[in-house]
């Protein structure tokens, strides 16, 4: 039987705004455009756009096959989701376009799979093309498009080194590969997709439906990896107890990436569901690569890799509570900067004595927001050191949605809400912070630091994103695991980042100093 691949997408410039979709029919085997499609579609919202895209590249899919199995691709997390079945259609715009994309093939001949923004150029340049005729008055033409051949440029382009500042999962994964090759382990098996991009599920003939491909090459995914996981792997192995210095380097296979529909979910300080049941997506864009990791010349054998020196290692502290803490408000860097409580006080003193009588921090670095301040205040004064401010470590700005529970900004906002959940790549409402957005703040710190104190322990004060993001990006982890961390207050996490590009993870949500 044949297999196809449909990738699509839609936009709206407004959100509801003037929209219109772009959908685009490929041969999984050799990557070849089949058909394209393309349209504007007047004052429509983002996901209405993008169902209509849907429904378009599963209607071209069937007027070239009938018969086909259908792999569909596409970089809305609301709609892969909603039509496997796995998140509930409620908004009645949605419902009958879900509907007619469900009529299109019969039940099981069409799987879907989320995939970034970034392996989702296709679409959305056919996309935004049909957007831009609308905006002159017309309808998208095929021969005026170019974004066929856009992509076929970009999937021929060489494959650039390895790249990525210290704590880039990928650039530690390639490094990895690259000596598996060399004969320390069995050669990975061939990318079957056909774009030359890798979507962790096998499209070619035969890999129906439960087969998975590894590239050959190395991942060519930006630095922090926000929505490149399906090939981001967690290089290094924890020694178990931060101030130890890393013994060993071990590459990790494909981890598989399922969601389950969640519902009830609580949520911590920062805003972020805490860990619960999942199916609560976040997301975001991605930022270039800063930086270039070269191979050693002759890497060892086995699952040793080369000394690499006295890592630069942070020990991630987050505030004490505030009155906002227990009751699970959104409390950002948008708001009324609430000190510490009396519970909060006694929290950042009991920290400090666990960091003091530990004896290894040598510099702290704060977030501007006063509880962080304050709990970084209560550790240099035990250990006599000054604290820098680094605005790069503040929390996500919530907009509106700050001193609100999760409760009362679904009863108020309830489109922006879901629309927040279901990509990072929208903001809260009143224009705080996407998820995209405070990700490449952090990363581009995380760079900053990690090159000021090379080989030095230094203790981070800041707040629950910051802290789940710098844990995230050093895994190398999808997106979700953002919802999937429990993160206290004045708990203690840690990482160390190596001169290979190669990150460790050797703490996380470490309470035992509050008990």
């Amino acid at each position: 039987m044949r297999e196809l691949v449909v990738e699509a997408d839609g936009g709206s410039r407004g959100n509801p705004g003037p929209a219109g979709y772009g959908a685009v029919v490929l041969d999984p085997a050799t990557g070849e455009t089949l058909a394209e499609a393309a349209e504007y579609i007047g004052v429509a919202t983002n996901n209405v756009a993008e169902y209509k895209g849907l429904v378009a590249g599963l209607k071209a899919a069937r007027e070239l096959f009938p018969d086909a199995l259908v792999h569909v691709r596409m970089d809305s997390k609301l709609v892969v989701e909603q039509m496997s079945g796995r998140w509930k259609i409620k908004h009645p715009d949605m419902k009958p376009l879900a509907a007619e994309a469900g009529r299109v093939f019969p039940p099981g001949r069409v799987r879907y799979e989320w995939i970034p923004r970034e392996r989702n150029k296709h679409a959305d340049r056919l996309a935004n093309e049909a957007m831009d005729a609308g905006k002159r008055g017309l309808q998208w033409e095929p021969s005026a498009s170019t974004a066929g051949l856009d992509a076929t440029a970009a999937r021929n382009a060489a494959t650039p080194p390895p790249s990525g500042p210290p704590g880039d999962a990928t650039a530690g994964a390639a490094r990895a590969r690259a000596a598996l090759a060399s004969g320390a382990g069995p050669a990975a098996a061939p990318d079957t997709s056909g774009t030359g991009a890798s979507t962790g599920t096998a499209t070619g003939s035969g890999a129906w439906p439960t087969a998975v491909a590894r590239p050959t090459a190395p991942s060519t995914a930006p630095d922090d990896a926000l929505f490149d996981a399906e090939e981001a792997v967690a290089a290094s192995v924890a020694s178990g107890d931060f101030e130890a210095e890393a013994g060993a380097l071990a590459p990790v296979g494909h981890a598989a990436r399922t969601e389950a529909p969640g519902t009830g979910v609580s949520t911590t300080e920062s805003g972020a569901p805490a860990a619960g049941p999942p199916g609560v997506p976040a997301a975001g864009t991605t930022p270039a690569p800063v930086g270039t990791v070269h191979a050693p010349a002759a890497p060892r054998q086995g699952w040793t890799g080369p000394d690499m020196g006295a890592p630069a290692t942070f020990v991630l502290l987050r505030h004490g509570e505030t009155a906002l803490t227990p009751e699970k408000r959104f409390s950002g860097s948008g708001g009324s900067d609430p000190e510490l409580s009396a519970a909060g006080l006694r929290q950042a003193e009991a920290v400090a004595e666990a960091l003091a009588a530990r004896g290894t921090i040598q510099e702290i670095v704060s977030s501007p927001l006063a509880r962080c301040r304050r709990t970084a205040g209560a550790v240099a004064a035990r250990l006599g050191l000054d604290v820098r401010i680094e605005q790069g470590l503040r929390e996500t700005d919530f907009g509106a949605w700050e001193g609100l529970t999760f409760g009362e900004v679904r009863e108020r906002y309830p489109e922006d809400l879901d629309a927040w959940l279901a990509s990072p790549k929208a903001a809260p409402t009143g224009g705080g912070e996407s998820f995209a957005t405070v990700a490449r703040r952090v990363a581009a710190t995380r760079d900053r630091l990690t090159a000021a104190y090379a080989g030095r322990t230094v203790l981070l004060v800041t707040h629950v994103t910051p802290i789940k993001t710098l844990v995230r990006l050093a895994l190398g982890a999808p997106p979700e695991s953002l919802f999937r961390m429990e993160l206290s207050a004045a708990s203690i996490s840690a990482v160390a980042y190596y001169a290979d590009g190669n990150a460790s993870v050797r703490l996380l949500n470490d309470t035992s100093h509050l008990r």
